[in-house]
């Protein structure tokens, strides 16, 4: 419906008209400009549901973000939301100038996009640390990584707050996502110091898969580590936290002194000491991609 300014009688209605000037405001005057009646059949049209705009002040446009976020150019972009290919925090968004905020979830066909650049960071990660981003919960390892890039980077998975070792942080979800693809995973190595030596039939019986709690739990390879006592395991596993591994020792009888990542597929500990991050490589990247 169109909002043309219209006059009622000899003083003008307030604020906004309405179509031909037809529709008055009830009421007599300026003062009662809250109090609007409609003809029936001429009541103003429900629009469709849109997420709420961002303020001015830290929006920006939702082509330009489509843009900056190497999908399309800007024009390309207008088309994309006209069609509702484009969705802002859960809901289809076909309004051309609409603005956004950088942390709203803004998605283009299904998948998640963003005008960040990437950043690839990881962590040697101390004990004490918890692996979170809600504030609140003490240390965490934001804390450590505040300042290795501008990017909103988030860890992949979890590490215990007493336990040690690699954590990658990213903001690349096709990276993330082939961490939690359930089928295939990205293994992790860890370094796993029990209370006491680990018998040879319970090495096997994990190899072979534990019945827990009618699940079966299953790892990739387990050994004892060449050169040390026989409370110190190897385990690679293709979950993106170490819960699984605390569930199988502790159906064994077993207590974890201390559980340290030490590889992340090809990724290693190697230059980095223990609470110090490092921006992944050109290659690493490529590689970590191509898993």
């Amino acid at each position: 419906m169109s909002r043309q300014q219209g006059t009622g009688g000899k003083g003008k209605s307030s604020g906004r008209g309405f179509k031909n000037g037809k529709d008055k405001v009830s009421g007599r005057g300026r003062d009662n400009a809250k109090s609007k009646s409609f003809a029936r059949g001429n009541a103003p049209m429900k629009k469709s549901a849109q997420p709420k705009k961002a303020s001015d002040s830290d929006a920006i446009r939702l082509n330009k973000y489509i843009a900056n976020s190497g999908v399309c150019s800007r024009r390309e972009a207008d088309e994309h939301i006209a069609i509702g290919l484009v969705t802002v925090n859960g809901k289809v968004v076909t309004e051309m100038g609409y603005k956004v905020k950088m942390d709203d979830d803004v998605r283009y066909d299904g998948a998640r996009i963003s005008p960040e650049k990437k950043a690839y960071v990881l962590l040697n990660k101390p004990k004490g640390f918890a692996t979170t981003t809600s504030e609140g919960k003490g240390r965490t390892v934001m804390d450590l990584v505040a300042n290795a890039t501008a990017s909103r980077i988030k860890p992949i998975g979890r590490l215990g707050r007493n336990s040690t070792g690699l954590l990658l942080f990213t903001n690349d979800d096709s990276v993330v996502k082939k961490f939690t693809n359930s089928k295939n995973g990205v293994s992790r190595l860890f370094q796993v110091e029990l209370d006491k030596n680990l018998k040879f039939e319970d090495l096997k019986a994990i190899q072979e898969g534990l019945k827990i709690e009618n699940n079966l739990v299953t790892v990739e390879e387990i050994s004892y580590i060449e050169g040390q006592s026989k409370n110190q395991i190897g385990l690679k596993i293709k979950n993106t936290g170490n819960t699984i591994i605390r569930t199988i020792f502790e159906h064994l009888k077993y207590d974890i002194i201390k559980i340290d990542c030490v590889a992340i597929a090809h990724l290693t500990k190697k230059d980095i000491p223990r609470g110090h991050w490092k921006h992944l490589t050109i290659q690493e990247i490529n590689t970590l991609k191509m898993l």
